[in-house]
């Protein structure tokens, strides 16, 4: 429970940054949804990557509280870097000589880097501790009998639901933060939310034009009480009140990261430290052993390549819920009462909801002689992510929707002319329901099968390829955002509807293979 706990506050700060980080880094510097989606894809690859250094440093200094320790304070400065509300002079637009503009966003990325960094010292080694704790029970209950063997293992089953659900309930609070601050703040300021509004004033401070969508805007974002004076005042003032709001969202991420550091700090000494391996006796083996063990090594590492490529794709896919997900709430979602950020919030609440549900279908399927295999359910898995983007196709060519670029420049009466409207937020609960279940269907399902087709000797140097998958998925995300403006948004999410069910038949046609091996 302590380490679920610590667990959750750290989550608590990383979902805040997963609902808010794209649409904060175009609202406050006027970036390209795609240049944002660079820098956001950058960030969460990076978390991934950096996991396999934060393993390394513990392992090597085998001092595992310590640098979960350091990975809590680390994450703190970034989050405190992000909650100084530093504004250029220019207030987002990029001139010539602008060096405050550019010295901002470099800090902002440094700031990321503190983040990904200490994320990377934290999440793992935390996750390896847990596991030792059960190791130690198990081992433990081995010396008493099968059947305490037994009650054991079902208590590692039930204790990483509980660490899970805990990351989950951080996840589910977390995205109503950052809006619900900022909302605050502009009503304090006597402006109105709206989320067409920074991207307009961005526009009009770097070229001057007051367009009619522009002109439109401002009546639904300016509060009673509010002096107009001229347009380039008001939208620098709605640009750095919108974006304080965001920024003071981050000082809950620091609460959170004090809280979760307070916990493990008063309880670490509970926990049990990974051991480095002990020195195996050596065994001789004759030329035909060495032969069978190489073969069956070789397609173990086969088979887990295969799942690692799978996984690229779906982390792809389905890592959309912070990019082009994200900017469709914006752009084409009804979010008069409730932020786009907000919708972040469905993923954690259908895993807490789905995952019992889920178990409860698989154990009963098991019961009856028909358990699915771990290679099928991830192929079950893809082509349910596949369904989610075969949904918003269908839904997209009904609409008529052009892509995010078109859709923003449009005023009411160009939209009206084309019977374009946005659509109800109906549309973002059933496409995040799709993908949570994917996700409940590979993301645990893909660590147990690593797990599984692992060689022994290479158990730890697997789990960090799987990371490494992950980190790759990641990488790309950001063309998410690039197509979504470039094309109709029905193509965008062809895409990810091509690459989904394309590594569903993939998977499929592998399936007897990897069972085979996993055997």
């Amino acid at each position: 429970m302590a380490a679920a706990l610590s667990n959750m506050g750290e989550r608590f700060g990383y979902y805040i940054m997963n609902a808010v980080l794209l649409l904060f880094l175009v609202s406050k510097f006027g970036l390209p949804d795609g240049l944002a989606g660079i820098i956001y894809s950058v960030f969460y690859c990076g978390i991934y990557v950096l996991s396999l250094v934060g393993g390394i440093i513990a392992d090597r200094s085998q001092n595992y509280n310590r640098t979960i320790q350091w990975g809590l304070v680390i994450m703190a400065i970034g989050y405190i870097a992000l909650a100084i509300p530093l504004f250029s002079k220019v207030d987002g637009r990029i001139v010539d000589g602008d060096f405050q503009w550019y010295a901002i966003l470099i800090f902002t990325c440094l700031a990321l880097l503190f983040i990904a960094f200490g994320n990377g010292l934290f999440k793992g080694n935390l996750q390896a501790i847990v596991g030792k704790m059960y190791d130690e029970l198990e081992a433990k209950a081995a010396t008493e009998g099968e059947e305490a063997l037994k009650v054991a293992k079902d208590k590692r089953d039930a204790g990483f639901q509980i660490f899970y659900v805990f990351i989950n309930i951080g996840g589910l609070i977390a995205p109503f933060v950052a809006p619900l601050l900022r909302q605050w703040w502009l009503k304090a300021h006597n402006f109105i939310y709206n989320a067409d509004m920074p991207s307009l004033c961005h526009q009009y401070l770097l070229n001057g034009e007051a367009t009619t969508k522009f002109t439109e805007t401002i009546t639904k974002a300016v509060g009673e009480g509010y002096v107009m004076g001229d347009y380039t005042t008001f939208c620098s003032d709605y640009i750095t009140v919108f974006n304080q709001g965001i920024h003071f969202s981050f000082i809950a991420s620091v609460l959170a990261m004090i809280i979760s550091l307070t916990i493990f700090f008063f309880t670490k000494n509970r926990f049990p430290q990974p051991a480095q391996k002990e020195k195996a006796d050596v065994v001789e083996y004759t030329i035909e052993e060495r032969e069978k063990m190489a073969a069956e090594i070789k397609q173990r590492l086969y088979a887990l390549f295969a799942v690692l490529g799978i996984a690229i794709f779906f982390w792809f896919s389905f890592h959309q819920n912070g990019q082009s997900l994200s900017v469709f709430a914006r752009d084409f979602v009804e979010t008069d009462t409730i932020a786009p950020e907000i919708w972040q919030a469905l993923n954690p609440f259908f895993v807490i909801v789905l995952t019992p549900i889920i178990m409860m279908i698989f154990g009963a399927m098991a019961r009856k002689g028909k358990a699915i295999s771990t290679p099928r359910k991830i192929a079950i898995g893809m082509g349910i992510a596949g369904c989610a983007y075969l949904f918003l196709v269908i839904f997209s060519i009904v609409s008529n929707y052009p892509s995010g670029d078109e859709f923003r420049a449009m005023n009411a009466a160009q939209l009206a002319s084309m019977g374009l409207a946005k659509a109800a937020p109906w549309v973002l609960i059933v496409t995040y329901f799709f993908l949570t279940v994917a996700e409940l269907f590979i993301s645990p399902l893909g660590l147990s099968f690593v797990s599984k087709v692992a060689p022994r000797n290479m158990v730890g140097l697997c789990q960090g390829l799987w990371l490494g998958a992950t980190a790759v998925g990641n990488l790309f995300i950001f063309l998410g955002p690039v197509m979504y403006n470039a094309w109709p948004i029905w193509q965008c999410w062809a895409v990810f509807l091509v690459v989904c069910f394309i590594s569903m038949a993939v998977m499929l046609g592998m399936v007897k293979w990897l069972e085979r091996v996993t055997k």
